[in-house]
């Protein structure tokens, strides 16, 4: 009984939680008649704003990261799913990630980039301990792969490479001038990072593509912005092409590596879905 009331309990929360998220993405653009995201803060955010912005393209991943968050909404409501041990450890972070983006979204309308950087890093520490949550087992089938593994790693991958992007916006603004060093030597080093964090991320995650993928897409809009839109880069373009292969082939490298021990020791753990 006391599993079941607080299964409802974190099913509910989870679904109130979404609902203030969509409520959230489309003040963000801009459906309720306030000021889309890359046009808050004085153009802050916008493609064009820093070294480290993405093309507007880019952004179009959120679309698919919502409707994964919807699928998640609906499959932690089976039956099955309430008492469900990884859904247990998954379902209040999930619930708390998706407060966060509205929180995030609104902070950055009320043109308070610095507290938006500070909800955009407790979104990304949000994602990275469900990540460590559910790298922790296999998911039990291919839909629960996709519905709940692939939709947190498009979510973890995009982040990771949308908070590098706000924070340089944050400091833009700021006025923050590099301590003199050159604005690409800046940029070239956050990627670096970026992509040895997604490299970690793939290894400690047994090669999970989604992930991996999320944060390719982001660094790939990257390479085309400072490639065709101001302000151009290439140093910057060149690192961000680069990362992306990093993290994209590190993480198909150790998915393949995985597969070929698990087939060598006869299937079992290792052949259970991954995402």
């Amino acid at each position: 009984m006391a599993v079941g009331s607080s299964g409802l309990l974190r099913q509910t929360a989870v679904t109130i939680s979404l609902v203030i998220c969509i409520v959230g993405s489309m003040i963000g653009v801009g459906v309720f008649g306030g000021t889309p995201i890359a046009q808050a803060a004085g153009g802050a955010l916008a493609a064009d704003s820093t070294l480290l912005a993405p093309a507007t393209p880019a952004f179009s991943i959120w679309s698919v990261v919502y409707a994964g968050l919807v699928a998640y909404t609906v499959w932690q409501w089976l039956p099955s799913q309430r008492a469900n041990s990884r859904q247990r450890s998954l379902g209040w972070i999930v619930a708390s990630s998706m407060i966060l983006n509205a929180a995030w979204i609104l902070s950055v309308q009320a043109g308070w980039l610095f507290v938006s950087v500070l909800v955009i890093l407790a979104l990304l520490a949000t994602l990275v301990l469900a990540f460590l949550r559910y790298s922790q087992s296999r998911a039990a089938s291919w839909v629960e792969a996709v519905v709940v593994d692939g939709t947190l790693g498009l979510y973890l991958g995009w982040t990771s490479v949308a908070v590098c992007a706000n924070i340089a916006a944050a400091l833009k603004a700021a006025g923050f001038s590099g301590f003199g060093v050159r604005p690409e030597i800046w940029s070239v080093g956050v990627l670096v990072v970026v992509a040895a964090v997604g490299i970690a991320l793939a290894i400690k995650g047994h090669g999970r593509l989604a992930l991996a993928a999320a944060i390719a897409w982001g660094l790939a809009w990257i390479t085309v912005g400072r490639s065709a839109d101001s302000p151009e880069s290439f140093p910057t373009a060149v690192a961000a092409a680069v990362a992306a292969a990093l993290v994209l082939g590190a993480a198909i490298t150790v998915r393949t590596r995985t597969a070929l021990a698990g087939g060598s020791a006869g299937g079992g753990a290792s052949a259970l879905p991954r995402r």
